[in-house]
Order: structure tokens, then sequence, then C-alpha cells
């Protein structure tokens, strides 16, 4: 719970930030200057995946790496995002040409920059998550997110347009790099072992194709939007993508971040895995359950507020993304659950099955209703996921099916029901928009976690109690 504390700085800190930088760039940026972005983070975020190339997490469920492990690692990521970058720096044309938009090979071009400066700090990053150092972790991201933030939005409003956010994303890789070298004291050894890469090749090979398979099925929907809609609406689809992210994953980045070194070092204890395993599905539903319901009744002057008005198109498409944002907060925690395990092979099998079939929602979703379409495959998507998720630690854990569900079932009902109630007050209500949502939100909290004690839910008493140790 230490570990899940400090991760809750980080990352609340991180978002917090990257959402205000948001607020500031929407206002200055237009929706096709984010759109651009969208359109090649598709091929950013796949060779970064084949840069930690689940080495990472072989790294991590090694029980005692050695230098020439984290060496040998080391080298090949720096090795492979020099590749990686050679690839698309030749495929920038034709990237460009494929979207009709000239302008983006020049940005791909530098934005590919970002993949050679993070593998400088991946193993450094690796060793701290190993060693559950979350409060230096917690130092390196926010204080690089600061950073970024204020030199974006200087080349905002400086008139750079989509080069501010481009600015932002190599600036944030750079510091954050760089602060992970002076917190961490681990260097590399001139050596690389054929033996040590092969042996976390093993375990690591078959993370690294779930993690592509999961990246590509995550990303695909820019693709699909950018080729087949306008760069505008691939803007409106890509920020109200961040905004429910922002949300979600600011509960499931805390969890995941913890669930996976943590459940690495107890998995030969069946039972107390299970336990672990328990806590780390109750909590992010207990939380994120009432804050996707609250999202979704006040969509309207959350949008206009934050973004302003040009960005209204935003507010179906943020609505429908949060109907899966509890699904998001689940998957991550039984995923990594069979990660430390060492069902590398088997999770590989099952993640090209469940992302294949993610993939089809979305070109089915496109071809039958167009945005919304897709919009929705992407909301079923998430929680086919989490279903075969599920299944897969009822099997291999023994953590049923049905017992997850009935751990989970509760925060949603709740949520929604406290939901209904405070949309219907807020039909009644006279006052302007920003003022009733003001009032639905507090109204929202209090029912919620009025409700919780009142119905005795024992991990609202539990996460009292951890709150109440911490501050003494």
């Amino acid at each position: 719970m230490n570990g899940v504390l400090w991760s809750a700085i980080q990352k609340v800190g991180s978002i917090a930030i990257t959402f205000f930088a948001n607020v500031i760039l929407a206002r200055l940026l237009t929706p096709a200057d984010f759109g651009c972005i969208g359109m090649l983070m598709i091929f950013i975020s796949l060779s970064n995946t084949f840069i930690d190339g689940g080495f990472g997490s072989a790294l991590i469920q090694k029980k005692n790496p050695t230098r020439t492990d984290y060496s040998t690692i080391f080298y090949w990521n720096i090795l492979l995002s020099i590749v990686l970058y050679g690839i698309l720096y030749v495929s920038a044309p034709v990237i460009s040409t494929f979207y009709k938009i000239p302008l983006l090979e020049d940005v791909l071009k530098v934005q590919g920059l970002v993949l050679i400066v993070n593998a400088f700090g991946i193993i450094q990053a690796n060793q701290l998550r190993k060693q559950l150092d979350f409060k230096k972790i917690s130092v390196v991201e926010i204080a690089a997110a600061m950073i970024s933030l204020a030199l974006a939005v200087l080349a905002a409003w400086r008139g750079l347009g989509v080069w501010s956010l481009i600015i932002q994303q190599i600036s944030l890789s750079t510091f954050r790099t760089l602060f992970y070298w002076i917190m961490s004291k681990w260097r590399p050894i001139m050596t690389f072992s054929c033996k040590s890469f092969k042996d976390l090749f093993n375990f690591g090979g078959f993370i690294l194709l779930s993690n592509l398979i999961g990246t590509l099925s995550n990303e695909i929907q820019g693709l699909f939007v950018g080729k087949m809609f306008s760069s505008s609406l691939l803007g409106y689809y890509t920020q109200s993508y961040r905004l429910e992210g922002s949300m979600a994953t600011i509960i499931s980045g805390i969890i995941d971040q913890v669930t996976f070194p943590v459940m690495a070092a107890i998995h030969e204890d069946k039972m107390m895995l299970i336990r672990t395993l328990k806590r780390f599905v109750q909590i992010p539903a207990f939380v994120c359950a009432p804050i996707m319901g609250l999202s979704i009744v006040i969509a309207r002057p959350l949008i206009t507020l934050i973004f302003g008005d040009q960005w209204g198109q935003c507010i179906p498409y943020f609505q429908i993304l949060c109907s899966a944002g509890l699904a998001v907060c689940l998957q991550g925690a039984s995923n990594n659950s069979i990660s430390a395990i060492g069902m590398s092979k088997v999770l590989f099998k099952w993640t090209l099955f469940k992302r294949s079939a993610t993939i089809i929602f979305c070109v089915g979703g496109i071809l039958l209703a167009g945005m919304y379409g897709l919009l929705w495959a992407c909301a079923l998507g998430a929680w086919f996921v989490y279903v075969v998720n599920a299944y897969l630690v009822e099997k291999y854990i023994g953590y049923s099916l049905l017992e997850q569900v009935k751990d989970v079932l509760p925060f949603v009902s709740l949520a929604t029901v406290v939901g209904c109630i405070v949309f219907y007050v807020g039909t009644l209500c006279s006052c302007n928009e920003y003022a009733t949502a003001l009032v639905q939100v507090v109204l929202y909290t209090f029912l919620y976690v009025f409700s919780a004690f009142i119905l005795k839910f024992e991990i609202a008493k539990y996460l009292l109690n951890v709150i109440v140790k911490n501050k003494k």
C-alpha cells in the first residue's frame, strides 16, 4: 500500500500536469493540430513497445538479475531504438502520403527522436520499480512533466502550432531520462551477454508480442479515424480519449505500476497472490466506477469548461468512452497477475485472440455506423478484454470469474444508482450549467461515500484505515 500511495502521487501529479497542459494547449491550438499528433501516435507507441520489448517485465519477474543482465538489455534497447528511428525516418514520406498531409513527414522525423531518448532511461526506471521505490519515480515523472508543460505552453503562445506538442513530447522524454540517471545509482558495464539475452527473451519475448498487440489494438482507432475521416475529427476523438483516459488510467496506472513487481515477488504463494489480487481488483473498482459515472453526468459542462465551446463535439465521444472506463481500470491487475506467475506464452496467445477481436469490432463498428459505431465498438472491446482476463485469472490463479464479478458489481450498481439520482437533480436545477455541475459533483461524492459506509463496503473501511495510518 505504501507503493500504491507513492504511485498515486506520481500518477495524479503527472496526469494533473498533463491535463492542465491540455486545457491550455486546447485553447491555443486547433483540433487539427491535435489530430496530426494523433495520426502518428500509433507508430511512436508501437516503436516504444518494441524498445521496452518485454525485457523490463522479464527483469522484474527474474528473482536476482545480474549487472550483466541489466547491461545487456540496456545496450539492446539503445541499438533497437536507433534502428526503429531509422525505419520511421525513411517511412515518414510514405506515412504523410498515406494521410495526405505533407507536414506529417517533418513532424514524424523529429517526433521519432523520443525513441532514442527513452531507451537511455528504461533500465533505471525498471530498477526503481523492482525495488518498489515509487517515491523517486514520483519525483522524476512530476518534475519532467512540469518542465515539458512550461516549454509547450511557451511554444504554443509563440505561435508554433503543432510543433509545440512535439516540443512537449521531446522535452518530457529528455528530462525524464536525465532525472532517472540522477536518481538511480546503476550504471551500465561494458558487456553484452547472448546467454543473458536469450534467457530473458524466453519470458520477455512473449510479453513483447502481447504488448505489441495490445498497443496496436489501443492505437489503431486513431489510424482508422485519421484515414477515413478528417484530422479535425481525429482531434476531437483524441481529446475525448485523453480526457477519459486520464480519469481511467489515473486509477489503473497507480495499481498497475505496483501490481506486477509485488505479485512477481509473491507468485509462489497462491493464497497470498489471490488475496493481493482481490485488493487490486476492489480498489480500482471502488474508485473508478463513481468517477466514470460522474463524468458521464457532467460531460457537457466539463468539456466546455476545460477545452472551450469549440470542442463541444467531444461530448458524446467522451460519454461513450467513459462507459468502458471501468473495464480499462480492471484489465491491468489481472493481466499482470498472469505475467507474474510466468505464463507469458499463455498471455500472448490470449492477447492475440482478444485484441484481434477488438480490432474486428472496430472495423465492424465503422462500417455499420461510422464514428459512433467505432466508439461503441471500443467500449464493447474494452469489456470483452476484461472478461477474457478475468477468465484467465480463474483458470491459472484460482480467483473465480463469479467471485471477481461479485467483488466489482456492488460498486458499479451503487455508482449507477447515484448517477441516475444526481442526473435527475440536475434537471431540476434552474442555475447555469457550471453551477449545476458543481452541485452534482458534491452531491454525487457525498451520496456515494455515505452509501458505501452505510452498506458496509469492506474496501471503503480498508482504504480509510490506510489513509489514517499513513497520516500518522
